[in-house]
């Protein structure tokens, strides 16, 4: 399956993404105007097909998902996308922190030493096991002096940087880019999914303060800290809203549609007083033309769902504490995504990880459907938000790339793959 190329292209301040889930793909095209603001003039989703957990299972299936989305997303807007920006969610993703200094002999802090800087940090990481997706500083210090947020203009003797850096495996991001080329678009860069959900639901004073943001999809639950307005750790587990429906079907012996139906309209992580006396019909495997429906109590859904839940909670926890994020974690838990919708997540969550826990809906922008401004679509308006707003020392590496002086790895890649396809 092919896209059309009949309609005009994208213009100077346009922006596409693309973000590609195991339950479905979504694609937003919006413009940016001289004032600097956005609008959404492009939106297309699809059932996801070929990918599970992040990965590519099927090309066939998945490239023709991915078209239909961003054809749907075309017409809306009226114009042809060469390029998009993906999101990158599977239990792949490895985040760590660095620490990098550099002697600057009493100098002016330039744009040239921020660079230098986060690709010393950058360098640490070694490229051939693991495509870097981000690198975030933390803080920079100059001269002992720590909490600098911007070290420009400023004079010192020694320039140092915290960074978040959140890698990817290179097979996993150039079977995304090769499969996102089949569609004859380019893969422009790839955002992190709870990154982007982040930037879309959290609020200031939560990044300030400490929160976690986790963003329950089908195939994965992904999840990232912010402490000190920053990101300072990211991960994903490959477990999702897809595995309670698929552990509902088998535990009840019904379809998968019919699961989804049931977790949709009955599903609960919580026990109620009431599930023992309340019946939810359940059709037989195989058997969903018949008049006969097994009359269940509704203790036994909530039974098959609530491990499965536990099971995901308890995993994000376990990571949390390990890796060293729980103390700067705060007091607050953010839950986004599709499966967050389940009725009982929050409070499970709550009891689990012993935080305070709301629910997110991703901020509105002009042109948002409301039929996709739920929680399902959080990362794709992240990866929006992302591309407005981008952080000052991304714009600085683009505007570096676009003079020619920077070409990485990923680059060399996206330019052969538009070469060949």
């Amino acid at each position: 399956m092919k896209r059309s190329k009949t309609l005009r292209k994208s213009p100077i301040g346009s922006v596409a993404v693309l973000d590609i889930g195991t339950s479905k793909i979504a694609c937003f095209i919006a413009h940016v105007d001289s004032a600097g603001s956005i609008k959404i003039v492009g939106i297309g989703h699809q059932l996801s097909k070929g990918i599970r957990s992040g990965i590519i299972t099927d090309f066939a299936e998945a490239e023709a998902s991915i078209v239909s989305a961003v054809h749907a997303a075309e017409q809306m807007a009226g114009e042809t996308i060469e390029d998009v920006k993906v999101s990158l969610s599977g239990g792949n993703i490895v985040s760590r922190n660095v620490t990098v200094e550099m002697t600057m002999l009493g100098e002016e802090v330039t744009d040239r030493d921020v660079m230098d800087i986060i690709e010393q940090g950058r360098a640490s990481i070694a490229h051939n096991e693991s495509d870097i997706i981000h690198c975030i500083p933390v803080s920079y210090y100059l001269d002992g002096a720590r909490g600098i947020s911007d070290p420009r203009k400023m004079y010192g003797k020694k320039l140092g940087a915290d960074l978040h850096i959140i890698t990817g495996l290179p097979s996993i991001t150039r079977n995304l880019a090769h499969c996102v080329a089949r569609c004859h678009l380019n893969v422009d860069e790839y955002i992190v999914s709870p990154y982007a959900s982040a930037l879309s639901c959290l609020e200031e004073d939560e990044k300030q303060l400490g929160v976690t943001l986790i963003d329950m999809g089908g195939g994965v639950t992904s999840f990232t800290v912010f402490a000190g307005g920053k990101n300072i750790y990211t991960d994903a587990i490959p477990v999702g809203g897809v595995h309670v429906t698929s552990d509902i079907a088998r535990g009840l012996s019904t379809s998968l549609s019919n699961a989804e139906r049931l977790k949709t309209l009955h599903g609960s992580a919580i026990a109620t007083a009431n599930d023992d006396h309340v019946m939810v019909d359940v059709p037989p495997l195989g058997e969903e033309d018949s008049d006969e429906l097994n009359g269940l109590p509704r203790s036994m859904l909530v039974g098959v769902i609530r491990p499965r839940m536990e099971e995901i909670f308890e995993m994000i926890r376990s990571k949390i504490e390990i890796n060293g994020a729980g103390a700067y974690a705060g007091k607050r838990v953010v839950l986004t995504g599709g499966a967050s919708q389940l009725l009982g997540a929050r409070e499970m969550a709550s009891n689990i990880l012993g935080k305070q826990v709301r629910l997110a809906r991703p901020r509105t922008m002009p042109g948002l459907a409301e039929a996709v401004s739920g929680p399902a679509f959080a990362a794709a308006l992240g990866m929006l938000e992302y591309a407005h707003k981008k952080p000052m020392e991304e714009q600085m590496f683009d505007n570096y790339r676009r003079r020619g002086g920077l070409s990485s790895g990923f680059d060399k890649m996206v330019n052969w793959f538009r070469e060949n396809f």
